[in-house]
Formats: C-alpha cells, sequence, structure tokens
C-alpha cells in the first residue's frame, strides 16, 4: 500500500459531517480511529466470531509510541465489543475495561466472548512502523479450526480509518459545486453570488435534505456546547498520572460567582455569562474558558466533537460561543459559521493532512484555527474572499507546530494549545475584515501547499511520538504511562 497522503486528492468528496463528527476523547486518530476500526474487524469476521478463540491487536508507529497515553488500549478493547462511541455512555467506559482485565474475557460484538488478556494481547510495537501511515494497526483472529483471519488500518487523522488493501470508495454524490481547492470555492461563491457556507449547504442538499443537515448541525452545536458546560463545572485531576488539574471550572467560578451553580443547565448558565457587562479581558477569559474545558473532558474520555480531531476540539467550540455570546449570532448563523467551518476543513484534508502524526500539531491546532477563523470571518459580515484570506492568516502562523505530547497524554500542552488557537481564531478574523483581499500576498491555496510541504520536512520526532521537544523533559518510559 502507498503511503495514505497526497497533496491533491480531486475523487475525496466530503461531506462537513465527515470533518464535524461526535466522539470520545482523548484522541481522533488514536482513540476514535482504532475504536472505529476495532469494530470494522469484528464485522470482518462475521458468524464466524462465534468460534474465535482468541483475538490479538498489534500497534506500530505513533500508535504503540503514544497509545497508552492517549487510551489506543482502551478504544481497540471498547471496538471490540462493539461499543458506539458516538453513544456509548462515557461514564461506563472504565468499568468496562475494568471487568475485561479482571476476568481475563473480552465480550465481542457479536454477543460471544473470547479469552483475553490485554497485557499480552495488546502489543505496543514501538520499534516497528507500517509503510502506508504512522497510525498503523494489525487484528488478529485465531479460530478453533486453526485457522487465522488478519486485518490492518490505519487511523489517518480525524477518526477516518482505511484498510490496508481496499479502494476507496468513489462518492456517487453529485454536488452542485464540486470543490477540491480554495480557488474552486471562491469561484463558486462569486459565480452564484453565495456565502461559502451558502455554497456548502447546496452541495449537502446531495447527501440530505436541508432539514436532515440543519439537524445534524443542530446536534453538533449541542454536544460542543454540552461538552463546554460539563467542563466548565467538573473539578478534580485529569487521568493519566501527570498530575494536571482541571482549570476551567474554577476559571468559570470565578467569574460568575453564585451564577455559576445556578439549576437549569447549559441554556441558563450561558445566558448568566451573555448578562455579564461586556468587557474585553472578561472576553478573553471566557474564550480561554470554554477551550480549556473541551480539551480537559476530551483528556477525561468525554464526548466531544472532533473538530477536525479531538486533540484540537477545544478551538470551533470556543470561537463558536464567542459569536454567540459576544456578537450576537443566533442559530441560524451558528449553522452557517458550522458550514463554514468544516468546508475549510476538508480543503486541508485534501490538499495536506490533518494527523498529527503525518504533519505534526499544525494538522490539528492550526487547521482547526483556520475553520474557526473562516467561519468567524463569515459570520462577522466577511466576504467569500475575507473569510478564506482569515483561514489563511491563522494556519500562517501555525506553521510548523510540532506534536509533542509530554507522556503521550493528550495535556501538555496540548490543551493550552486550543486556547491559542482560538485566540488566533479570532484574531485572523478580525485582521482579514480590516484589509482589502486584493492587498493579500498569500493564498489559502498556498498556505495549504506549504503547510503539507513542512509536514514532509518535518522531522518524525516531532509528529506525535513524544520522542522529542517538549516530551522528553519529562523523561517516562512509555510503558509507565
Amino acid at each position: 500500500m502507498t503511503p495514505y497522503s497526497t497533496t491533491f486528492r480531486p475523487a475525496e468528496r466530503l461531506s462537513i459531517f465527515h470533518m464535524l463528527k461526535v466522539g470520545v476523547g482523548p484522541s481522533s486518530s488514536h482513540t476514535l480511529g482504532p475504536w472505529l476500526a476495532a469494530k470494522r474487524f469484528v464485522g470482518l469476521l462475521g458468524a464466524d466470531a462465534s468460534t474465535v478463540n482468541r483475538i490479538q491487536v498489534h500497534l506500530y508507529g505513533s500508535l504503540a509510541k503514544t497509545g497508552k497515553g492517549h487510551g489506543t488500549d482502551i478504544a481497540v478493547q471498547m471496538g471490540l465489543t462493539g461499543a458506539d462511541p458516538e453513544t456509548f455512555p462515557t461514564e461506563q467506559i472504565a468499568g468496562v475495561i475494568a471487568d475485561i482485565a479482571k476476568q481475563s474475557r473480552l465480550p465481542l460484538a457479536n454477543g460471544g466472548a473470547v479469552d483475553f488478556d490485554p497485557s499480552a494481547d495488546i502489543q505496543f510495537h514501538t520499534d516497528q512502523q507500517l509503510p502506508a501511515h504512522p497510525n498503523g494497526m494489525t487484528f488478529a483472529a485465531e479460530f478453533g479450526s486453526g485457522e487465522r483471519c488478519e486485518a490492518t488500518f490505519y487511523s489517518v487523522g480525524g477518526g477516518f480509518v482505511v484498510q490496508e488493501g481496499e479502494t476507496p470508495p468513489v462518492c456517487d454524490a453529485n454536488l452542485e459545486f464540486p470543490v477540491d481547492t480554495a480557488d474552486e470555492l471562491l469561484a463558486h461563491c462569486a459565480s452564484t453570488g453565495l456565502p461559502i457556507s451558502g455554497v456548502v449547504m447546496r452541495n449537502e442538499l446531495a447527501w440530505s435534505t436541508k432539514a436532515q443537515v440543519e439537524a445534524g448541525l443542530d446536534r453538533i452545536s449541542s454536544v460542543m456546547i454540552q461538552c463546554v458546560y460539563r467542563g466548565c463545572h467538573a473539578h478534580g485531576v485529569l487521568p493519566g498520572g501527570l498530575g494536571v488539574k482541571r482549570r476551567a471550572a474554577d476559571i468559570a467560578q470565578r467569574m460568575l460567582g453564585d451564577s455559576s451553580g445556578e439549576p437549569g443547565g447549559a441554556d441558563a448558565w450561558l445566558d448568566a455569562i451573555g448578562d455579564q457587562t461586556e468587557d474585553f479581558q472578561a472576553t478573553l477569559d471566557w474564550v480561554s474558558c470554554f477551550a480549556l474545558a473541551v480539551n480537559e473532558e476530551n483528556a477525561a474520555f468525554g464526548r466531544v466533537v472532533t473538530a477536525p480531531t479531538n486533540g484540537a476540539a477545544g478551538v470551533i467550540p470556543a470561537v463558536l460561543l464567542y459569536f454567540r455570546l459576544f456578537r450576537g449570532a443566533d442559530q441560524s448563523a451558528l449553522r452557517r459559521f458550522l458550514l463554514t467551518a468544516g468546508e475549510i476543513g476538508c480543503l486541508f484534508k485534501k490538499g495536506a493532512t490533518i494527523s498529527a502524526a503525518m504533519g505534526g500539531c499544525q494538522a490539528e491546532i492550526g487547521v482547526s484555527s483556520a475553520m474557526a477563523a473562516a467561519a468567524l470571518a463569515e459570520g462577522l459580515g466577511g466576504t467569500p474572499q475575507q473569510a478564506a484570506a482569515a483561514a489563511e492568516i491563522a494556519m500562517e502562523h501555525h506553521l510548523g507546530m510540532t506534536c509533542d505530547p509530554i507522556r503521550g497524554l493528550v495535556q501538555i500542552p496540548c490543551i493550552e494549545r486550543n486556547v491559542f488557537g482560538a485566540m488566533k481564531a479570532i484574531t485572523a478574523a478580525r485582521l482579514a475584515l480590516q484589509r482589502d483581499p486584493a492587498d493579500a500576498r498569500v493564498s489559502l491555496d498556498a498556505v495549504i501547499r506549504t503547510m503539507w510541504n513542512t509536514a514532509l520536512d518535518m522531522n518524525s520526532k516531532y509528529k506525535e511520538t513524544s520522542e522529542g521537544g517538549l516530551a522528553i523533559q519529562i523523561p517516562v518510559n512509555v510503558s509507565e504511562c
């Protein structure tokens, strides 16, 4: 299999719901992807799954080096049981994993069960990497007859999974406005007079009705807001042994005082925030708080929206709430925000990568910041050209950002990076709105190409391996994470 990533994949037709997915933290590529791959493997076994005597999981490359910190071992077990990462109660995950370890028995998705010792049957091959992608994994099942079934999968970023040897499906969606590059997107906007969100909505109708699209967007925004709300009311220390204390709840409590604990759920809580006197410093603090809240939830195996990845899940919700609370956006405006953000993410996935194991953190925080910047610029009245410029500005100032999580945990520096990604998105949108796009010297397509070239040049130790940068300042054996 040739390496999964090219500078241009024109046949890849993506819905924005491919880019904005509901899942479980802490990582889209190391948790959500392996979870989905494990589910697919059990599906491949079909009726024969009832005769399986043993299952082994082999993790390679970045999945092996940072898999413990990212919960990859937990994810593959959950996937083999058939649990749905979009709906399974996250508070029950720890109990399921504890039961598997205690009983040395793994319940399979088909209703059967197999003897399973996680410490022996999940193997981390830290000295090996499969050829197609740094996030490679092989599942092997042994039947009572002595026969074996093996399948290799690659988690290529954002929860996308590719099986080795499979031919990528040809999308049969008849898009009204096919888009592979930013220039094409802007050309469609110019010919129709539609904003980016309008072009994207017309394309989404190839998959769903308008009512279905709007319902899907409302669900995405609701999951984001609920995640912020949970994170702003959860205290304690994050799992993983690094001792990182949650901060969002303390910040929210200081900012709101007695109102932070009022009954009524997320809507009443947000109303209380909106009722505060608008102040620049308070706005900055709330944006920071929102981003922290999401990624603290993500680090604790909470439910988040992959946007475009879990490690960068806090940027778009923080900017979306800034837009709603401090710029007066209504639900219709929030839908358009998500449509624009999703399309920008699709452009980066097609022209570069959204996998930190391929491109470093520029592929996660950088892309999410660009997505949020374009969405906010359009929401604040910007033209399509200004929205594209906002995305370009945001990415331009994330180029070269490494992925070097301490102990392989999506905590330091990942959580705080979401804060800065959100702030840069807001700044990029404001800068773009104050400039004639004709004066720009760098296009969005150019910065996407630059990001990919930078990814190719980047040393592998800065690509989600915890072998360089900040990660090695606190030495730790991977097996201890």
